[in-house]
């Protein structure tokens, strides 16, 4: 896919501390942030250049040369689409060597006007996410000389969809509203498996798209924080925490949420995995200036003074960083989109003689999510399920 591995470990790393920093239901895309800020550190100097270095686990002589091979290779995914977007003053002149690493049609101009300017980059963002996003996450002012914002959005369909049901759950949160379930049996056990983290237990089910885009969804024992079940699934990732996979189960309760028992059959049928999971769609803004130094814009959130004379000669400081994104996770498949910017500103009794395996799993609980790609194992989203989609008011025949 033409992206090195130290990108795809440190896009993912970034990921895992935004997890550990996150709380309640959420999504977010680290995959959106990581070549903005990559952008800014080649035009940054100073302590501002060091810190954004840091986050991105690159040195910043490297870090646009990254973004750039990053973004291309998110470009050539099938499902994913990526753009980049600038937009300036003009007033403000641009060092041609920082500007010349943007793509040629991303460069756009700010009028000044706040209310029209807004009108623009909203539309903008509808537009490169197909609706998803309804807006810009931007702060403007009369002062903002700049934005520099990108887009991502994925769509894939499953390879085998689910039926949709009412969620079964004994958690009274959801248990109180009825619930919109997905429902899906399948004879590749391996798909589903168990790890062991220093926080405890972890499982994860691969839900595998028909364009090498797939939703990992993981579920931690009772109490275990969504960092710590996010992380799991990054460290698995990276083949840092070993995964027993569905076929080398023993029976019984092996993991959270998941069972292995022999069943009596009155024909002879394949061992099975059942799955039952929740739907969901859920929507989630960032002030990623809250989170300064997760983002390394502590120094660069500054506007007493410039820290990015790469970019330009007039001193620019970073007023406004955020991130809008969604995620659907639907019986057919599933639809993610971030759009993330910076704004800059100055400073009966059968015969049942035949016996097989079944693995019951079910997320009918909080669990986490990651959507990633299946070969280079990139994760352009994340989240946590804390709410899921109300049971429409229609009759249902439970499938099963």
């Amino acid at each position: 896919m033409g992206v090195a591995t130290t990108t795809v470990r440190a896009v993912n790393a970034l990921t895992a501390r935004w997890a550990d920093a996150s709380e309640g239901g959420t999504v977010f895309s680290a995959a959106g942030v990581w070549p903005l800020l990559a952008h800014l550190a080649d035009g940054a100097e100073g302590v501002a250049r060091a810190e954004l270095a840091e986050v991105l686990g690159l040195p910043a002589g490297q870090a646009a040369h990254a973004a750039r091979e990053l973004l291309a290779a998110m470009d050539a995914m099938r499902g994913l689409e990526t753009c980049l977007g600038l937009w300036t003053k003009r007033t403000l002149q641009l060092r041609e060597e920082w500007a010349a690493g943007l793509p040629a049609d991303a460069h756009g101009v700010l009028t000044g006007d706040p209310v029209a300017d807004g009108r623009a980059l909203d539309a903008w963002a509808v537009k490169r996410t197909g609706g998803l996003i309804d807006g810009m996450p931007v702060t403007l002012t009369e002062d903002t000389q700049m934005v520099l914002a990108s887009a991502l959005t994925l769509r894939t369909r499953w390879l085998r969809p689910f039926h949709e049901t009412a969620l079964e759950t004994a958690y009274e949160p959801w248990a109180t509203k009825p619930r919109l379930g997905l429902w899906r049996s399948t004879a590749v056990l391996d798909r589903v498996g168990v790890a062991q983290t220093p926080g405890g237990y972890v499982t994860e089910l691969k839900v595998l798209g028909n364009n090498a885009l797939d939703v990992h969804l993981l579920l931690g024992e009772e109490g275990m924080r969504p960092g710590q079940v996010l992380g799991a699934g990054v460290d698995i990732l990276a083949g840092r925490r070993a995964v027993v996979p569905g076929p080398r189960l023993p029976f019984g309760n092996v993991g959270p949420g998941l069972r292995v028992a022999r069943v009596r059959r009155t024909r002879p049928v394949p061992p099975s995995l059942e799955v039952t999971t929740a739907a969901y769609d859920v929507n989630a803004s960032h002030d990623l200036l809250a989170l300064h130094r997760l983002f390394g814009l502590t120094t660069a959130r500054d506007t007493s003074r410039g820290h990015f004379p790469g970019i330009s000669d007039f001193p620019l400081a970073v007023g406004s960083a955020q991130q809008n994104t969604r995620a659907k996770f639907g019986a057919l498949g599933f639809e993610a989109a971030a759009v993330t910017a910076f704004g800059a500103v100055g400073a009966g009794i059968p015969d049942l003689r035949y016996v097989t395996t079944r693995i019951s799993a079910a997320f009918d609980r909080p669990f986490g999510f990651l959507a990633l790609h299946r070969h280079t194992r990139l994760v352009l989203t994340a989240g946590w399920v804390t709410d899921p989609l109300p049971l429409p008011e229609y009759d249902w025949e439970d499938e099963r």
